[in-house]
């Protein structure tokens, strides 16, 4: 049940993808990352986001997902940062836990600054219930970025999904 509803996601996802063709938003990917899946590893890492990542892949998106496309050695910041840069458009699986992840944030505030369209997806979340936590590990810098980006993506058409009703 919860593949089917996946793969009617990512239908979803790029049949919303390809409506900006014409504007070269997003075209069939000569670069290594067409798009860049942003998630909370814990809440979507073995669901919806290898699924995705699956479904991607096989339709020749060449999708970057950290733990099938980071190898040992790499140095995260950069594979990720770079990564970022040379992908078409992001997908944010934004999930319960995911404001509490540095690297959820780092990595929605990112491509939001590279001005990188961003098509979010609401796993088990209202963008409501959203909200950076301050939990002092972070810098003024970093709060306003995240705190930024978590509203930009919040204001933004995306997708809702609830696991339990699929």
């Amino acid at each position: 049940m919860q593949r089917s509803s996946a793969q009617k996601l990512c239908r979803q996802v790029l049949q919303h993808q390809y409506q900006y063709q014409d504007q070269n938003m997003f075209k069939p990917v000569t670069s290594k990352c067409g798009a860049f899946i942003n998630h909370r590893g814990v809440d979507t890492k073995r669901t919806i986001g290898g699924l995705l990542y699956d479904h991607l892949r096989r339709l020749d998106v060449h999708p970057f997902l950290d733990n099938k496309n980071l190898k040992p050695g790499d140095r995260l910041f950069r594979k990720i940062d770079s990564s970022i840069r040379n992908c078409k458009v992001g997908i944010a699986l934004v999930s319960p836990r995911y404001p509490e992840s540095y690297w959820c944030l780092h990595e929605l505030s990112l491509l939001l600054e590279m001005n990188k369209k961003v098509i979010p997806i609401f796993w088990d979340v209202k963008p409501s219930e959203l909200s950076v936590k301050d939990n002092g590990s972070c810098s003024a810098y970093d709060l306003r970025r995240f705190n930024w980006a978590l509203e930009e993506t919040k204001d933004t058409v995306g997708f809702t999904f609830d696991s339990v009703k699929g």
